[in-house]
């Protein structure tokens, strides 16, 4: 294990893949406790066997960020097992790629329910135990398509708009207690959902992808780890409200 600060526990949402599974295992690796939440309950227990062999403190649980009293057990098992909740990262989403004539009701209000309404659900379900300690620390993963709008995305860059706005918002009445609230807009990230994506013919290939970037490569879910853990150490206790592009320079 690396060197520890205080010992937190930290709940990620969409933890068992992609973005989720670097912060977690990069969250676990300070020494923190760490709750692997993910829709796919069986992966999300993979990882966590995983980070107890590494000498972690972790746990698994199964839950759907859209549905209310899925998020509000999921919340209280890590209570119950864990302690109150200290440090959450909302990493959970859903992707959507249809023209805006196209874009189904349906389509809409499950992209806002998973992206939006979920990460909603899930700051209100844990921030009172932040209030009650006086610090907390909250990561919400946005996204890039909200800062510069998405063709035949509309729906999904309208969500991850709200999370920005909602971020800013949670900031600002937070911030008396001793709670920070930031964004992560990523872009150009190589994960699991961007690759099935490019199956589909979604998106372009990597290579492609990279030549946009000015850094010249696609993003790691390590490289979005790593601006997660720095936001949510006690050094980053004066940074709240911020949208911190991880980016690759795309977005400026």
């Amino acid at each position: 294990m690396a060197d520890q600060q205080t010992q937190r526990v930290a709940v990620v949402t969409g933890g068992a893949s992609g973005m989720g599974r670097s912060i977690c295992q990069q969250l676990a690796a300070r020494g923190h406790r760490v709750a692997v939440l993910d829709l796919d309950g069986d992966a999300a227990q993979v990882l966590a066997a995983e980070l107890h062999r590494d000498g972690a403190d972790a746990l698994a649980c199964r839950l759907d960020v859209a549905d209310r009293p899925s998020v509000d057990d999921a919340v209280a098992k890590v209570r119950s097992e864990f302690g109150p909740v200290e440090i959450l990262v909302t990493s959970a989403g859903a992707a959507a790629f249809a023209s805006f004539t196209e874009i189904t009701v349906e389509s809409w209000q499950r992209i806002l329910a998973v992206n939006l309404t979920g990460t909603f659900h899930c700051v209100q379900a844990a921030i009172s135990d932040m209030v009650d300690a006086r610090w907390g620390r909250i990561v919400t993963v946005s996204s890039s398509s909200a800062q510069r709008g998405s063709p035949r995305m509309a729906h999904y860059a309208a969500a991850k708009a709200g999370v920005i706005t909602l971020t800013k918002s949670l900031a600002r009445e937070f911030a008396p207690y001793g709670i920070t609230v930031n964004t992560i807009p990523p872009s150009g990230i190589d994960t699991p959902m961007s690759r099935r994506s490019q199956s589909l013919g979604d998106l372009p290939s990597n290579e492609v992808m990279a030549r946009a970037i000015p850094l010249g490569r696609l993003g790691t879910s390590d490289d979005i780890a790593a601006a997660c853990l720095f936001l949510c150490s006690e050094e980053a206790g004066f940074i709240t409200g911020q949208v911190l592009g991880v980016n690759g320079g795309s977005v400026i």
